[in-house]
């Protein structure tokens, strides 16, 4: 199969500038308003148990390790701005020392058994939500390591009573398992969902940019009208002046070249407007009037001559065949089913159409190894590898191909619709209620 080209295959090179990752990193500025909240809960907690309760612990080592927190926020609201935003190592730096500061003092009030353990998940509930992999590992392995720690070595719990209360072996066993457990599903849960949005978020990005490029493509047309207009008066001076100036000149004196050239000239500006406003006046018309044969036509040609055997049948006509303004999403979003198909088809790729009263639908078919089975509710989401869902000829890519043109073509109205055919191959069916294909093509 032949390789396509840069143009009708762009799009699998989209890359995100680092810039775009910059606003997912965690703000100091968070951290610090976290930690002052925490501090406040500290000394309130301290004051009401050694005072208000009466109950005997060590005070001023908790305090000590309280005011450590204050200190550190303190520190960083002095040398960073509000808008600072942590690295992956910082950020691993800082919220290791939320749950060393936590253990120190609940290592002092009783360890696990202190109501207040379960305030050492916090940070590691952050990570997830904010960092990558390796962060991530770190800070969840650090709080386990904590708790562990907490579970075996502290001192007694402050109670009412001297000796304080003491729990059973069994109950506290169970206690760091549920607090582990806890730490490890919250990680890898929270992590995944935080992946999925900027994914989501990235890719809808994309989906915009690719949106915007195709509508200012299709703006060159009335900016090419608007040039051939704005340049054909002065254009059309310039030449009347030139041409009285040749004819000024006696019969039977040669002409000055200056002159000739000039007349020249301004007649070939003169025929290139015309050509420029004869070819805009056809694509006005054509973007007026663009019927569903034609959009299909426009879409399809970009792909032929790939070795793949790609041809438009169509299959359903009742009434007139549906007209409307050209729509740069949609056709986008069909051309990149279409792309689809040609590149996994082994021989052939069949574009079906058709319209009643009531619907307008577009089939695209390959006869290519289609999808996995498991794949198949994954197809049209954002990142997903291209190999993983079919084979490996053209693997690589974002994966955002197919999460493109479904979100353009959901956005128009359509209902999308990635199935395998019976025996060989896939089909995409795109359906528009007519009204509602009207609307959104005018409305492009």
């Amino acid at each position: 199969m032949n390789e396509a080209s840069p143009e009708t295959r762009q799009h699998h090179a989209l890359e995100f500038p680092s810039s775009m990752r910059e606003s997912q990193r965690l703000r100091l500025a968070t951290l610090v308003r976290l930690r002052w909240l925490s501090v406040a809960g500290q000394v309130t907690t301290c004051i009401a148990v050694a005072w208000g309760l009466g109950w005997s612990f060590p005070v001023l080592p908790c305090f000590a390790l309280i005011a450590t927190s204050a200190g550190l926020n303190l520190y960083l609201a002095s040398r960073y701005s509000g808008s600072f935003r942590l690295s992956s190592t910082a950020a691993l730096a800082v919220l290791t020392f939320d749950i060393l500061q936590p253990t120190g003092l609940l290592m002092l009030t009783g360890g696990i058994q202190n109501p207040f353990i379960v305030f050492l998940i916090v940070p590691a509930l952050i990570a997830p939500a904010t960092q990558p992999p390796l962060t991530v590992i770190a800070i969840t392995s650090f709080a386990v390591a904590a708790t562990t720690l907490l579970a075996v070595v502290h001192l007694p719990l402050p109670w009412s009573e001297v000796g304080g209360v003491m729990l059973p072996g069994g109950y506290v066993a169970a206690l760091w398992f549920a607090i582990v457990t806890t730490l490890l599903f919250a990680a890898v849960y929270l992590y995944r969902i935080a992946a999925e949005s900027r994914a989501l978020a990235d890719a809808l990005s994309a989906t915009e940019l690719v949106l915007q490029r195709e509508q200012h493509l299709s703006a060159l047309d009335g900016l090419a009208a608007a040039a051939a207009h704005e340049l054909g008066t002065p254009l059309s001076t310039i030449a009347l002046v030139a041409k009285e100036m040749k004819r000024s000149l006696p019969k039977d004196q040669p002409t000055p070249d200056d002159i000739t050239l000039l007349v020249e000239q301004s007649e070939r500006c003169r025929l290139i407007l015309r050509r420029l406003t004869s070819l805009s006046a056809t694509n006005e018309t054509h973007l007026a009037n663009l019927s569903l044969l034609a959009l299909i036509d426009e879409v399809a040609e970009p792909h032929r001559n790939f070795g793949v055997e790609l041809d438009v049948e169509v299959v359903e006509r009742e009434g007139e065949e549906p007209m409307a303004r050209r729509n740069a999403a949609v056709i986008y979003g069909i051309g990149n089913i279409v792309e689809n198909a040609v590149d996994f088809a082994q021989s052939a790729v069949l574009i079906r159409t058709g319209w009643t009263n009531t619907t307008v639908w577009v089939e695209v078919l390959d006869d290519g190894p289609g999808f996995p089975p498991a794949q198949l509710s994954r197809i049209g989401d954002p990142y997903m590898p291209r190999r993983d869902y079919r084979d490996h000829r053209n693997a690589g890519g974002l994966g955002l191909g197919l999460f493109i043109a479904m979100t353009l073509l959901q956005r128009s109205g359509a209902t999308v619709k990635i199935a395998n055919r019976p025996k060989k191959g896939a089909i995409a069916a795109v359906v528009w209620p007519r009204p509602v294909y009207s609307a959104s093509m005018s409305s492009g």
